[in-house]
């Protein structure tokens, strides 16, 4: 087995799309720009591209450092490069910041050309399948008819099933990992709590904070906290805080005492530091809407029937968020439409993190399905 290695040093592009673009929710952007990245060399006949597709706060730094900023390694920097999992010596590999994203691409911070002023609460909601459409017009502009896989993690996996129903003959492969049909009420509930500790900051502004130069921070970093929460199993908690209080002791106050709130504390903070709190209200929407049995009364099985890729899909035992059962909704409905399909749940402590990890019974089966696509 060949050693495996970082892809190393990579630098960001951008593309810019001239056409208006209209979107499911009925708005219209009269351009944009997605901002991305590649790894590994794209063959003659253009047959080895695989689309990364990102999560919740992910972007298109999928793997690799930058030159200027050793220290920010891609976000799936573990499963990406030569011997790795998905190995750039085999595949040509795309990562891309979404439509509505707040590293680069076109979203609420963004120059609104019409006013001069930032989107702001004007961008316009998008759709996972909105996404899908821009990213398949970057495939063109590279020259890429069809991807030899797509895959994606959580919201990232969403965009791997509609790749798949709306571009059918565009992709070979399918990697749905930790991920859903559809949100349950459940999910709904959670991003519904999160966008309202945003909208009800005091510094949001109707979302046009940007012109009064502050920053929605203490509510983003409470949806960012909320998130968090759910993204850990009680066991991954339990195991790496349990009831640990800073002090050895109790001091009875409001300020942190116990590990679990210095590190939620913490990790909300720093998210609020860099994300958009309007690109996690849009996303969270996004999630949301996100439902391809809607259109078929609430059949899967008929709405995957368009579908003739191949399948992967992955679960983890302790993810609450996504759970094992709902991919095994995705799984019943590609085999009652006579798909090909693979199923893996792997055996996890960590939540819905473990899509993230290098764990090695999880990337084993990566490499072993991804070492079978032909390109």
């Amino acid at each position: 087995m060949k050693q495996s290695s970082s892809v190393g040093v990579v630098t960001p592009q951008r593309a810019r799309f001239e056409a208006p673009l209209e979107l499911r929710s009925g708005g219209v952007l009269p351009g944009f720009e997605l901002v991305y990245e590649t790894y590994g060399t794209l063959n003659a006949a253009r047959s080895n591209a695989v689309l990364v597709c990102h999560a919740l706060s992910g972007s298109h730094h999928v793997a690799g450092v930058y030159a200027d900023q050793p220290g920010n390694i891609g976000w799936w920097d573990n499963l990406i490069g030569p011997g790795r999992p998905l190995d750039t010596d085999k595949f040509f590999v795309i990562g891309v910041n979404n439509l509505g994203g707040c590293y680069g691409s076109t979203g609420p911070a963004s120059i609104n050309a019409a006013t001069g002023k930032p989107w702001g609460a004007d961008f316009p909601f998008v759709t996972v399948e909105d996404w899908v459409d821009t990213q398949a017009l970057l495939a063109d502009m590279l020259g890429i008819e069809r991807f030899a896989a797509v895959v994606g993690g959580s919201l990232g996996g969403m965009q791997a099933l509609s790749w798949a129903l709306q571009y059918p003959d565009r992709i070979g492969h399918a990697l749905v990992i930790a991920s859903a049909p559809k949100l349950t009420a459940q999910n709904i509930a959670f991003n519904e709590v999160a966008r309202q500790a945003i909208l009800k900051d005091p510094e949001f502004h109707g979302g046009n904070y940007y012109e009064h130069g502050v920053v929605p921070t203490r509510g983003l970093a409470l949806a960012r906290m909320v998130g968090h929460i759910t993204y850990l199993s009680d066991d991954a908690m339990a195991e790496k805080f349990g009831r640990q209080l800073r002090h050895g002791k109790p001091v009875y106050s409001y300020d942190v005492e116990f590990e679990i709130e210095s590190y939620l504390r913490y990790q909300g903070d720093k998210f609020a530091g860099f994300f958009d709190a309007n690109t996690y209200l849009l996303t969270t929407k996004t999630l949301d809407y996100f439902d391809p049995a809607f259109a078929h009364g609430g059949d899967l099985t008929r709405a995957l029937s368009a579908a003739t890729a191949e399948f992967l899909v992955v679960s983890f035992t302790t993810d609450w968020r996504f759970s094992p059962q709902r991919s095994k909704e995705i799984v019943n409905a590609l085999l009652h439409s006579d798909k090909r399909v693979s199923y893996a749940e792997i055996d996890s402590v960590a939540g819905h993190d473990a899509f993230l990890l290098d764990e090695p019974l999880y990337h084993g089966v990566l490499s072993a399905y991804l070492a079978n696509i032909r390109v």
